[in-house]
């Protein structure tokens, strides 16, 4: 699971627990100006994920790290699709960051109030 802040102008995820040894990544800072916006998807986790590289996929357990589609870099860290956001990036390394939080609806609110 990630932890969501808004630090100054940037928006930082915090990998917690084994995600970190999972994903590959502790953490990701992301300036506000390149976040375009943040949705809740519970369905995401059933789209195709591409190749990974690095990161873990073990289905109905546990998708976490960085994976290539299509051209794109997707960074995932999601056990349980229900709680999944999707935060949309510009002119960043990923862009998406696809991310199990304990509230979506709250975090998507933090994210898109940072925004405005």
């Amino acid at each position: 699971m990630a932890q969501i802040r808004i630090v100054g102008d940037d928006l930082v995820v915090v990998m917690e627990g084994l995600d970190k040894l999972w994903a590959f990544k502790g953490s990701l800072t992301v300036p506000l100006a390149n976040v375009r916006g943040a949705t809740a998807d519970p369905g995401i986790a059933a789209e195709p994920k591409g190749i990974r590289a690095p990161g873990s996929h073990l289905p109905g357990v546990i998708i976490a790290g960085t994976f290539h589609q299509d051209g794109d870099k997707v960074f995932w860290d999601v056990r349980d699709p229900s709680k999944a956001i999707v935060v949309e990036l510009a002119d960043e390394e990923y862009t998406r960051l696809i991310l199990q939080v304990d509230d979506p609806r709250a975090t998507v609110a933090l994210v898109e109030n940072a925004l405005t």
